[in-house]
């Protein structure tokens, strides 16, 4: 895959970080797999370490950039981010010693659970009542998911977008509070996925390019792209009909999963 593919790939990463909060996991896994396909089974393990510094990057730009309003809505859940991060050191730990297979079919198994979910019970595509952030924010959260939600996050390299969108999508959030929620709570979680995966060597033998488990060249190309689409669309958001903005949230679901699972 070229430079040029993965900077037009990188904006598509800052479109879905801002809009779905998807921080780069459902967009980096599958690409970072086709790109590093020659390195046979390693290569979801490089994805999904790789995936994990797109996410932080991109998250913490987006946090940043972020309507303290909207932000509010965290106040007072610390034990939720403590436990999310702690779910994310022990998901990337089990990550490691998992067989390639089983974080591949994983991630898909995870996906098409997921879409199942969205599409079947009520409370996600269908317009909310009201927004709940200003008021409850993330209440619709208890603070002992944290641990699930980070270590299948990290274990699969998802971010944890596709578990918390949905949690306050359901609790009364529009799309956009939830998705701009989401990435705060992505970076708790991917902070220490990264540091286990920049400290480990996940290949066989080492390789040109290759920081512990992340693709540097790969990472820094999807980012020169995306960082500066995401600061644009915190400034000037597009306006998107709420049930139309979860409809696409789930075809890329849809889409990400089908990619991982033709690549492997």
């Amino acid at each position: 895959m070229t430079t040029v593919a993965l900077l037009i790939i990188g904006a598509t990463v800052g479109v879905t970080t801002v809009l779905f909060g998807f921080g780069g996991g459902f967009v980096t896994v599958p690409v970072i797999t086709i790109v590093d396909a020659s390195f046979g089974g390693d290569a979801i393990r490089i994805a999904t370490a790789t995936s994990a510094l797109v996410m932080l990057v991109n998250a913490a730009v987006a946090t940043a950039s972020t309507n303290r309003r909207v932000l509010a809505g965290l106040g007072g859940r610390a034990g939720l981010f403590g436990l999310l991060a702690l779910g994310g050191a022990a998901g990337a730990w089990a990550g490691r010693l998992a067989p390639d297979s089983l974080i591949t079919w994983g991630f898909v198994a995870y996906v098409a659970a997921t879409v199942l979910d969205l599409v079947v019970r009520p409370g996600f595509v269908r317009t909310p009542r009201a927004s709940t952030l200003g008021g409850t924010g993330t209440d619709g959260m208890s603070t002992w998911t944290g641990i699930p939600i980070g270590t299948v996050a990290a274990f699969l390299g998802v971010g944890g977008s596709v578990m918390t969108v949905p949690l306050l999508r359901r609790a009364g959030s529009t799309m956009s509070d939830a998705a701009a929620l989401a990435n705060p709570l992505t970076l708790a979680i991917v902070v220490p996925a990264l540091v286990v995966s920049l400290s480990e060597r996940s290949v066989a033998t080492p390789a040109p390019g290759l920081v512990g488990s992340v693709d540097v060249g790969a990472a820094a190309a999807l980012l020169a792209a995306s960082i500066p689409v995401v600061v644009v669309l915190r400034r000037r958001p597009p306006r998107i009909p709420d049930r139309l903005h979860a409809m696409v949230y789930i075809a890329l679901l849809v889409a990400a999963g089908g990619v991982v699972a033709t690549v492997h």
